[in-house]
């Protein structure tokens, strides 16, 4: 039995579990029951009292809410059953626009600050009933603007700040796009997650003919911003990374920001080896693909292009073009955001499921444990490539 699961076994719950995944995680958040069911009640508690137990096993952890919206477009949280005493996790998915509702006679698509607005609505309704609030919110709601360069707004330490006001106890995302946004709210729970285990783990399942080893192989960062990613997973594979650096026109400004002129490269030699490009998110899929290109000039091998958020705000025509072209291999994103149909469609592309995970990180932290052997991967990750190198994997 590992050493987490013995933690857990002869632990006691903060309070009663109730996991709420808004409309835009449910998919994901019936996942995550699933599992939550299935190890509760095989796992053996017998130092809880009968009392305890019962509330401990159960059919679902699942918590009804609904949230109305009236013909002028405004909203209501409600919650359909009661949550005193629970120790609550909301799971949302801030950048699902799959969604859309009325408002006068026409249809619109949800905007992350309709999410965030559902969000604050369903805590709003909680009414500080709830023993605890966790807030699971994968893609950080307006990360990207996490940082003020001139008169400008600071959305994501505001958001922060106003769910540590409204009750929220511990905040957990996924890959920030900086987690130094986290010293807004420097007294409170904060956890940005890295998915490197699930990225490996996948491309070793899906690709079987991989060679880990610094001939063969290199991690590249397509930024200076995400270098820490990069060097991470080199570190855990023993191979050697390199960076792009994005080099700007700082004398105009395109929509919102100065144009990439080109992409220069630092590194030692691609040519021959299979290339893992690692980002935190892919969004329109110019830059990731532009770096893809530069890469092939080099000689590089096999490319997989791996991000934790797979946006794909511009649509897949570009990347299916790329991968016909020869110049991405595999696309490799989670399931922390919306995955549209035609994506889930695409051969080329490898969806890594984090239900699992995120199952993880509620049970350890219902039962008030550290989760810091779940945020360090490294063992995990040395075992599989072990298995693959066997041939067991």
């Amino acid at each position: 039995m590992a050493n987490e699961e013995i933690m857990l076994t002869n632990s006691v719950p903060v309070g009663r579990l109730g996991v709420i995944p808004l409309e835009s995680c449910k998919e994901l958040g019936g996942k995550v029951n699933s599992y939550l069911v299935k190890w509760r009640n095989d796992r053996e508690a017998a130092h809880l009292d009968s009392i305890t137990l019962a509330a401990y096993r159960s059919d679902s952890y699942i918590v009804d809410t609904a949230i109305p919206r009236f013909g002028s477009g405004e909203a209501k949280g409600t919650i359909l059953q009661s949550v005193r005493g629970l120790d609550v996790y909301l799971i949302v998915d801030v950048t699902n626009y799959s969604l859309t509702y009325k408002m006068a006679g026409q249809i619109n698509h949800m905007s992350p600050d309709d999410h965030y607005s559902d969000l604050k609505r369903i805590i709003a309704a909680i009414e500080g009933k709830a023993k605890r609030i966790t807030v699971i919110m994968p893609f950080l709601y307006e990360s990207r603007q996490h940082k003020r360069s001139s008169r400008e707004s600071l959305d994501c330490a505001i958001a922060l700040q106003e769910l540590i006001n409204m009750g929220v106890d511990n905040i957990i995302t996924f890959d920030a796009h900086d987690p130094r946004v986290q010293n807004a709210i420097p007294l409170n729970g904060f956890e940005t997650v890295q998915p490197a285990y699930q990225f490996i783990k996948n491309i070793l399942k899906n690709v079987k003919d991989l060679q880990i080893d610094n001939d063969h192989l290199m991690i590249i960062s397509p930024d200076e911003g995400g270098t820490g990613r990069a060097v991470y997973m080199a570190g855990v594979l023993g191979v050697d990374m390199g960076m792009f650096y994005k080099r700007r026109d700082y004398s105009k400004i395109v929509d919102g920001r100065n144009p990439i002129v080109a992409h220069e490269f630092l590194g030692s030699s691609v040519e021959g080896k299979d290339v893992i490009i690692v980002d935190d998110m892919i969004s329109s899929g110019e830059s990731m693909i532009d770096v893809a290109r530069e890469l092939k000039k080099r000689k590089a091998n096999r490319i997989f292009a791996v991000c934790t958020f797979g946006l794909f705000t511009n649509g897949l025509a570009s990347f299916d073009k790329a991968v016909e072209e020869g110049i991405l291999y595999k696309v490799v994103t989670t399931n922390l955001v919306y995955q549209t149909p035609e994506l889930l469609s695409r051969d080329y592309y490898i969806s890594c499921d984090m239900s699992k995970y995120i199952a993880y990180i509620i049970d350890t932290l219902n039962h008030d444990a550290s989760i810091s052997e779940l945020l360090n991967p490294y063992e995990r990750i040395q075992k599989i490539i072990t298995k693959y190198k066997n041939g067991e994997y």
